[in-house]
């Protein structure tokens, strides 16, 4: 499922518009863009959790040349699924 099914499947199930539906997946979107842009966690109950994990830097290899790179600092958003969605997966 992308962005685009899950506003078609919103609008389907509430009396909305396209426009409306798109209006507000973005908005949730842009939710959990700034609360983990922020350093916040974000947890829905049965389904999962969101967080900001930071990574120190270190020397690379870059794969086509071999030569030795320096990878900054970073912050990546992580995902841990829920005790809920993980028995629906697996059946």
């Amino acid at each position: 499922m992308n962005k685009s099914d899950l506003i078609e499947a919103l609008a389907k199930k509430e009396p909305l518009k396209d426009k409306e539906a798109l209006e507000i997946v973005n908005m949730v979107f842009k939710g959990f863009t700034n609360a983990l842009k922020e350093g916040d966690r974000i947890e829905i109950r049965g389904f999962g959790s969101f967080s900001v994990r930071e990574y120190g830097a270190y020397v690379g290899k870059n794969p086509r040349t071999g030569k030795k790179v320096q990878v900054g600092e970073k912050k990546l958003p992580y995902f841990k699924a829920g005790k809920k969605l993980k028995a629906k997966v697996n059946g």
